[in-house]
Order: C-alpha cells, then sequence, then structure tokens
C-alpha cells in the first residue's frame, strides 16, 4: 500500500527495517500513477499484475519478477483475486560499490525477468526474494545484515547477467572489456544527472576520452541507442514528473526540462508519449488516491 502520497511522490515508510520494505499484497487495488527514490521489486505468487511505465503496459504472470529503478513514474493494477510479492530498497545504501551505481542505469525505465527463461536467472533471482521475505518476516537474530546481504547477491547476479547478455563491445579486446563497461556506465550516470543541461555530444565524447565519432559508435553499442536518443528519454522521463505539478506551465516544464523551444518539447513528447504535453497534464491532474487506495481523478 502506498502510505504517504504527495502529488505523485511517494515516501516510503521503512518502519521494520533501514531502507527495506517488504510485504505480501493480495488486495484487488490499483495505484496511480507515482514515483519514489526506492526501487521497486513485484513478483506475483498467484494471478498476474500489471504495471504501466514509460509509455507502456507490461503484463507479467506468477514467477516474473518485476524492477522498476527509483524515479520512475508508474502506476500498478492488480486483478480481483491474486497475490504478489513486493518490496522496496533503498538502492543508495548499495551505490557505495563498485559497480552498483552503474548497474541501475542498466535497468532503466523496468527490467523484467521472465519465471521461464532458460538460463535459470528468473529461478536464482526468485530464490533470493523468498530467502529475504523469510527473513524480513522472521525472528531470528541479525536478520537486518542477512536481508541486506541477499539483496547485495540479488544484484550481483543481476548485473553480471545484465553484462553477459549485453556483449557490449564485442569487436574489443577482453582486458578492455571491463574498463570501457565501467567508462560508459560513468558516462550514463552522468547524463542521467545532468540531463538538463546543455549536453553536447562532443563534450561527453572528450570526458569519455573519445573523438566524437568513435564515441557516438560506442555509446550505441552499449545502450542501444544513440547518446541523443538517450538523452531525449532523460529530459522526458524528468518532464513527466514536472506536468504532474499543478502550478507550471508547459513552457516552464520545457525550459525545466532541458528543451530550449517550446515546439521542440511539444513535437518530441507528442512522438514518444502519443499524445500532447498539454493533454498528459490534463488526464494526469489531480489524480489522487482515496481512502480505500484505489485510483481515483
Amino acid at each position: 500500500m502506498i502510505e504517504i502520497l504527495n502529488g505523485t511522490h511517494e515516501t516510503v515508510a521503512y518502519r521494520d527495517m533501514k531502507g527495506i520494505k517488504a510485504f505480501m499484497n493480495t488486495d484487488p487495488e490499483d495505484f496511480p500513477l507515482h514515483w519514489h527514490t526506492a526501487l521497486e521489486l513485484i513478483m506475483p505468487i498467484k494471478n498476474g499484475y500489471t504495471v504501466r511505465t514509460n509509455g507502456e503496459t507490461i503484463r507479467f504472470s506468477p514467477g516474473d519478477i518485476i524492477l522498476i529503478p527509483p524515479g520512475e513514474l508508474h502506476s500498478l493494477h492488480a486483478p480481483e483475486e491474486g497475490e504478489r510479492m513486493i518490496m522496496q530498497f533503498d538502492y543508495s545504501l548499495l551505490c557505495n560499490l563498485a559497480g552498483m551505481d552503474s548497474l541501475l542505469h542498466m535497468l532503466r525505465p523496468y527490467r523484467l525477468i521472465r519465471a521461464g527463461q532458460s538460463d535459470g536467472l528468473g529461478e536464482t533471482l526468485r530464490g533470493y526474494l523468498e530467502e529475504i521475505m523469510a527473513e524480513y518476516t522472521g525472528e531470528d537474530p541479525f536478520r537486518e545484515p542477512s536481508v541486506h546481504s541477499l539483496f547485495l547477491r540479488f544484484f550481483v547476479a543481476l548485473g553480471r547477467r545484465c553484462l553477459v547478455e549485453g556483449n557490449k563491445f564485442p569487436d574489443i579486446s577482453p582486458s578492455k572489456q571491463q574498463e570501457y563497461i565501467e567508462k560508459f556506465m560513468s558516462i550514463c550516470s552522468y547524463i542521467n544527472d545532468h540531463c538538463t543541461e546543455a549536453l553536447s555530444i562532443d563534450a561527453l565524447a572528450s570526458m569519455a576520452g573519445f573523438s566524437k565519432y568513435h564515441f557516438s559508435r560506442l555509446f550505441k553499442q552499449f545502450t542501444g541507442i544513440s547518446c541523443y536518443e538517450y538523452l531525449i528519454s532523460r529530459r522526458l522521463a524528468y518532464a513527466e514528473r514536472l506536468l504532474l505539478q499543478p502550478d507550471l506551465s508547459i513552457t516552464e516544464v520545457a525550459m525545466q526540462s532541458g528543451f530550449n523551444s517550446l515546439s521542440t518539447f511539444n513535437r518530441i513528447f507528442k512522438t514518444a508519449k502519443s499524445c500532447t504535453p498539454s493533454s498528459y497534464k490534463s488526464l494526469n491532474r489531480g489524480t489522487r488516491l482515496d481512502t480505500s487506495g484505489s485510483l481515483s481523478l
């Protein structure tokens, strides 16, 4: 359930354990468009579940796991009957460990792990989540460090699989692979943190130590999209949150999101979201939770 909702911003209440909230949910309730600084993991146990985020509707089944990174706008839609495991985790607790901050950017805008994946990843991660829930709800000593260690193992397993699946730089020698991966993870992190500023490919290429042409080619290998497309996607995600603030005009949203032209913002937003910023703002105006937790307008 959402306990504290201010507009679209949920403040996660970690009551039982530092930086971790875990519970089994059986209520047939929907949760409106919202975001939080926690990373959210959802695994249906009985019947499926639906998440809407980044303009997509994702339906998943028992045993599947979805991860929604911090800051991503999303809504949740439950069947009339069902059960699902929901966990919210303060990922910043791991960001001082090498590679963990970069992994977060590889999971955006969401990551779905199907139960039947042939590589066994789904089964491995499901096992970790079940152990976490057992420890979280148990009474054994050292529960908190045990849960944190299990989360760390969960993300290490996921991160290693992400790198193997990606085969990011097949034409780079094995000795250089990790260096390039870390370098482009750092670049993605920088773009995420500075997406509303005037960033140029030339400056980013210089930061990475490559020519503009070489940087652009490697960036697309690493992310699957061009550097420009990546930057625009982060600006749009930022703009989505601002559009839900009633006191900001469309022009103010465009400027604060890093777009230097209202017409450009309107065109790019409509292409990506299939509606204008004004329509998006109107559709989501007044979104709130009623006392039962269901979506109201």
